[in-house]
């Protein structure tokens, strides 16, 4: 059987919004992204709305919703490449929907679940029904608030201050926190290994901490503020100043 080019996961409402969006899991063939090395990417989009038209609208709430990384425009996707070809890719019918034939094309692969859009606008159910085949998965929610509590087994919370962070951990979650170049980790926590000031020593399809409750390691990796586009460097800028409280004091209720 010939390898697909992406299989559709799901269509159907967000659970974030009730909006149609659509998740669609490619790389059965490689992957050339130099951080996460060979893994199966998933990408989650408004099924009817390009993502670059939805990212500059708004629309994109249905995929993202609440990450303070939408609203400051700092996400470190780049939508005019990837989620933007495959959404192109979908609306020309090159993809296959999921059924028990495809299934076999992710035994023993990698997954990474959402590399654009929010793993818990999809149903749980949905990626239960991949997982089992897959050897290992990484996967980061900024919904860790309000989502379903079994994505913990299978997601990091996805946080961007210390005490989201704290407050996350005592919750149950694992965490990946997006730090300043000048704060320290906390104790239960290491430099992401596959990032610059990681040395990139690795990637992530060979790391495989960020695997939520299933993965081996217990202790919780962190990341700079990165992007591309000066995103991350505007991430990083506004946190600074809400640090000092100097400017953007609109956006602190946000960035709490």
């Amino acid at each position: 059987m010939k390898k697909p080019q992406g299989i559709i996961l799901y269509e159907g409402p967000s659970l974030l919004d009730g909006k149609p969006i659509v998740c669609i899991a490619t790389g059965f063939h490689a992957s050339n992204n130099p951080k996460t090395g060979k893994m199966l990417q998933t990408w989650i989009m408004r099924s009817h709305v390009n993502p670059l038209v939805a990212w500059k609208n708004g629309c994109d709430k249905s995929v993202c919703g609440d990450c303070i990384h939408r609203r400051l425009k700092s996400c470190y996707v780049n939508v005019e490449q990837a989620p933007n070809g495959v959404y192109k890719a979908y609306k020309r019918g090159r993809y296959e929907r999921l059924n028990v034939d495809n299934l076999r094309f992710f035994l023993g692969q990698k997954l990474r679940i959402g590399s654009y859009g929010e793993p818990s606008a999809i149903p749980v159910e949905v990626w239960e029904r991949v997982i089992p085949f897959v050897s290992a998965m990484n996967g980061y929610t900024h919904q860790h608030k309000t989502c379903d509590k079994s994505m913990r087994k299978y997601l990091m919370a996805s946080c961007d201050t210390a005490n989201d962070a704290k407050e996350a951990q005592k919750n149950g979650w694992r965490t990946f926190r997006t730090i300043l170049p000048w704060e320290p980790k906390k104790e239960n926590e290491f430099v992401c290994p596959a990032s610059k000031e990681g040395g990139n020593k690795t990637t992530c399809s060979s790391c495989l901490a960020c695997g939520g409750l299933s993965a081996k390691v217990k202790k919780n990796p962190i990341i700079e503020a990165h992007g591309s586009f000066g995103r991350g460097a505007r991430f990083t800028r506004i946190m600074k100043l809400r640090k000092y409280k100097q400017k953007f004091t609109h956006l602190i209720p946000i960035i709490k």
